[in-house]
Order: structure tokens, then sequence, then C-alpha cells
């Protein structure tokens, strides 16, 4: 038995019901592509940023502390997630084409899930806000693919408006609010891995070479780098 949360007000159900009736008027192709990227496009293009997020990050002066801030990206999605199972639970809100009719539901195995909060909103978003953080160039960019994934699980028909707005909020709670304790532990930890044989993965190597001369030369680039580039995130600063 779903809970009063079920019982949605008039502008939450109204908007749905607007979103959703763009896919009935839409060629059928149309909806094929939009399901598509609500379920694997924008988490596929998110990957895509983070790692060249990545590469840029292993360029920065700071890259340890960069790459550090990237790692919390799936880290704290991954708390989003788990934080976001209880609240499913507690809320039992279902699907909104259980309780409504004249619903286009576009994709299927949705109906025995909760709807609260949006799975696919809290990644999108966590993502987005982890990344602004690091480099807010791809951050904005993220961020844009956030809010499109907020309005394809509505076009799709799997999700009230609310639905999307909680995962916003959870996502941003959970990076904001952990990213201190998160990146004091990443930090030393990225540190301590760039003078490792896996420093390639935290700091790009030095065009220069690997000789006395080399290092010297890149030792001085990076300072020259550091006192002329702002910090690109809070993180970083």
């Amino acid at each position: 038995m779903s809970t009063p949360l079920a019982d949605t007000t008039n502008p939450d159900l109204g908007l749905l019901y607007a979103v959703n009736g763009l896919a009935k008027r839409s060629p059928q192709w149309l909806d094929h592509l939009v399901s598509w990227i609500g379920e694997y496009g924008i988490l596929i293009g998110l990957a895509m940023l983070g790692l060249v997020a990545w590469l840029q990050a292993r360029r920065r002066p700071d890259a340890p502390v960069a790459v550090a801030g990237l790692l919390w990206v799936p880290l704290s999605v991954a708390i989003a997630e788990l934080a976001n199972l209880p609240i499913a639970a507690i809320v039992n809100r279902p699907r909104p084409f259980v309780d409504h009719s004249g619903l286009l539901v576009l994709v299927d195995g949705k109906a025995g899930t909760h709807s609260f909060v949006s799975d696919h909103s809290t990644m999108t978003m966590g993502v987005a806000v982890a990344l602004f953080l690091v480099n807010r160039r791809l951050g904005w960019i993220a961020g844009g693919l956030a809010l499109l994934q907020g309005f394809c699980r509505m076009f799709m028909g799997v999700h009230y408006p609310t639905d999307v707005i909680g995962g916003f909020a959870l996502a941003a709670a959970v990076v904001l609010l952990l990213a201190p304790i998160a990146m004091a532990v990443l930090v030393p930890l990225c540190h301590a891995l760039s003078r490792t044989a896996v420093a390639p993965l935290i700091r790009a190597p030095e065009r220069g070479g690997a000789g006395p001369r080399g290092r010297r030369r890149g030792r001085e680039r990076r300072a020259v780098r550091s006192e002329e580039q702002p910090p690109e995130s809070d993180l970083a600063a």
C-alpha cells in the first residue's frame, strides 16, 4: 500500500502529463531516441566527460588534488544511491502510470519499482555537482545533461517531477556535505600514489625528459604554471 505521497498535487501531475504528452505527439523514432538517451545515452555522455576531466586534471599543477576530486565523483554517486535505498522503501511511491491512466510509458519493467527518488536523476546530478567542484566548464555541461535526464524521465512516463527534484536534491546534498571529509582522505591518498608506479594515473609525465635537466625544467614549468594559473575549482583551492 503506497503512502500519501502517491496522491500527487495538481502541479506535479499536471507537469508530468504535459511533458509526457509530448511523447504522444512525437513520431515513434523520436520516442525511441529519447528513451535510449534517458536510459543509457546521458550516462554514457557523463562517463566521457569524466574521462576528459581526468585527462585534463593530470596536466594541472595541482594534479593530485584535482584527481582526488574526480575520485569523489563516482564515490559520491555510489553513496547517494545507497542513501536512496531506505528513502525509496520508506516513501514507497509507485510509478506514476500505476496510479494514473493516460500516460504513455516508453520503457518496460518499471511497474514493480519505486518512483521516488529517481535513481537516474540522482546519478546524473551527483556527477554534475562533483565534477563542477573540479572543473567548472565540464561541470556546467554535466549539469545540462542532468536537467535533460530529468526531462527524459518524465517524457518516458516513469517519474513525477518531484521524483526528479528529489533526486537532484539528494545528490547535491551528499556531494557537498561529504566532500570535505572525502577530500581529507583522497588528497593524501593521491599524493602518495603520485610517488608510486601508478603515478601516470595521477600526474601526466613531463615532456622534458627523465634526466636531471628534464626534471629541473619540469619543476620550473610547474612553478610558473602554479603562479600564473588560478585554481579551477573549489576543491583545488
